[in-house]
């Protein structure tokens, strides 16, 4: 989808606190979270286009950026890797319209296969405006987003071809904003399973669900049944929560082993991120915290014009992880993964993205993203040594 950045935007502004969400899933704006354009019109009363001269302070975009936490990641993980090695390609579908125009012209500049990236819809390519306050959270930042799903609805587990499913290592990412992957997601894991592959599984904040039964935890696909054929997940904590009905990070934590996920990644911010592995894939790790990079969070706080913006960290994040298990596939087998590597490639990438706007870092060389980002990687797995 196409990202419209909105980089100055203030949560206690008059103009955002008017459409401030009451209950959850009620259409309002929430930071930290995503609501659909049409929600978001049904919860205001009046067209978009007025909400948006609200919000944005009547001011214009301040970037345009490919966006999507499955596109993000794996552009992401494909600049980390080599390109006469690995071959990582996306699937996936936009409008006819001048968004998707941009969006395969910025794609050019990557070193992404997106042969699986095709015009099928007469709607409008997705997009998300993504307003964020760099004030929030004691200046860690947040951000809010304004989905329009648009094309993504034609979207169909029958328009991925066999050959998706010939890769050693499949990713479903931000599913919740491609419906009809989103719940038929239990059938495409096992059939990447059937082939032998890696499963990653990726979320995003899915506020179909949460508008639809906000006292019921959000399912992936048949959810117990998704998460004993996923390899790896990878949520925040409010995904977390959301995904296993519980009120406490360590209560998820506890569900997501208790219901056999492989692994699982809980990012939460500028606070810790939880890991676990029970053995099948990475090496044996319990429920761990890990802090993030002290060497991003310093070089931030002593000099704040190094700042960007937080859009895309966790996707970059994810993709960190799945550029670490890529590499690792080479030299070991399952049950012999190094969760810590693939954790210090993730904090890392996600650190990374807070000194750009967007989520999407185009190169001016191939290889400059990946030697900028093994600095931080390297120096986090110092840090985490030491500790």
């Amino acid at each position: 989808m196409a990202d419209y950045l909105y980089t100055n935007a203030r949560f206690d502004s008059p103009g955002f606190l008017k459409y401030i969400s009451k209950n959850p899933g009620d259409g309002g704006l929430s930071p930290g979270k995503l609501v659909f354009l049409d929600e978001l019109e049904k919860y205001a009363g009046v067209n978009y286009s007025g909400i948006l001269t609200d919000i944005s302070n009547n001011t214009l975009f301040d970037g345009f950026n490919i966006g999507g936490p499955g596109l993000v990641s794996l552009i992401h993980a494909a600049q980390m890797l080599p390109t006469n090695e690995f071959e990582v390609r996306f699937f996936g579908c936009t409008g006819h319209d001048d968004t998707a125009g941009s969006i395969f012209n910025l794609l050019k500049a990557t070193p992404l296969n997106i042969s699986g990236y095709t015009q099928q819809s007469n709607k409008a390519t997705p997009f998300t405006h993504v307003f964020s306050d760099a004030t929030f959270d004691d200046g860690h930042g947040e951000r809010t987003f304004v989905n329009n799903i648009g094309a993504a609805w034609d979207y169909t587990p029958e328009m991925l071809p066999d050959d998706f499913f010939n890769a050693q290592i499949v990713c479903f990412g931000g599913t919740a904003l491609v419906p009809q992957i989103h719940d038929q997601l239990t059938s495409l894991l096992k059939k990447a399973k059937q082939n032998n592959c890696i499963t990653i599984v990726n979320t995003v904040f899915d506020f179909r669900n949460e508008k639809n039964h906000p006292d019921r935890p959000w399912p992936l696909g048949n959810t117990a049944e998704s998460l004993g054929l996923t390899d790896i997940l990878i949520m925040d904590s409010e995904e977390a929560l959301k995904i296993s009905g519980k009120s406490l990070l360590n209560e998820a934590a506890g569900y997501f082993r208790d219901h056999q996920v492989s692994s699982f990644l809980i990012t939460n911010g500028s606070k810790e991120v939880i890991a676990f592995s029970n053995g099948t894939l990475f090496q044996k790790m319990d429920i761990t915290g890990f802090s993030v990079s002290e060497k991003v969070v310093s070089e931030l706080k002593s000099n704040p014009s190094l700042k960007g913006d937080t859009t895309g960290c966790g996707d970059n994040f994810a993709g960190g992880v799945i550029a670490s298990i890529a590499q690792q596939l080479r030299s070991k087998n399952r049950g012999l993964f190094d969760l810590t590597d693939a954790l210090s490639w993730g904090v890392a990438s996600g650190g990374f993205a807070c000194f750009y706007v967007g989520g999407t870092y185009y190169e001016d060389r191939q290889g400059e993203k990946l030697e900028r980002v093994k600095a931080y990687q390297s120096d986090y797995l110092k840090q985490i040594k030491l500790n």
